[in-house]
């Protein structure tokens, strides 16, 4: 795959104090080495410590006529521009001056209705969401190029 530096951008940065729930979009966030974001409760040091779905995701749903926004998947990243589903497990990201990540999962097991199930009776995550561990920390922010390394 291709990628346009250009096109390949966070459109969103999100977080949550709890699972479960939609995150909050913040205008920043500081990537911790092998544990996710600050701040985020699903952090941590597994292999899902940072979440990542497509706003071209988000828009399929928006759609079918639901009224759905970055974070309310309870993504951290919402990317714009970059297949995710064309990436595969090892491959690595870089977003803003420092940040990498590596595909660590496709796809998930929705392990309980989440809130957005619940709104709308389905959740793309466990489809289009893929999940990263964070081999090198730093700031990023929303608008921060992409680039597949």
């Amino acid at each position: 795959m291709t990628l346009d530096v250009m096109t390949a951008k966070i459109v969103a940065l999100s977080i949550s104090s709890r699972r479960g729930i939609k995150n909050r979009n913040v205008d920043w966030a500081l990537f911790i080495e092998d544990f996710g974001i600050q701040n985020d409760a699903h952090a941590g040091k597994d292999d899902r410590q940072v979440s990542l779905l497509s706003m071209e995701s988000i828009e399929k749903i928006r759609f079918t006529g639901f009224d759905v926004n970055p974070g309310d998947f309870a993504e951290n990243i919402t990317t714009q521009g970059i297949d995710l589903l064309d990436l595969g497990i090892g491959d690595k990201l870089k977003m803003g001056n420092d940040v990498v990540l590596k595909i660590s999962l496709i796809g998930k097991v929705c392990h309980a209705k989440c809130a957005i199930f619940q709104e709308l009776g389905d959740c793309i995550m466990p489809r289009e969401g893929i999940f990263a561990k964070v081999l090198n920390g730093g700031i990023v922010t929303k608008e921060d190029m992409i680039e597949r390394l």
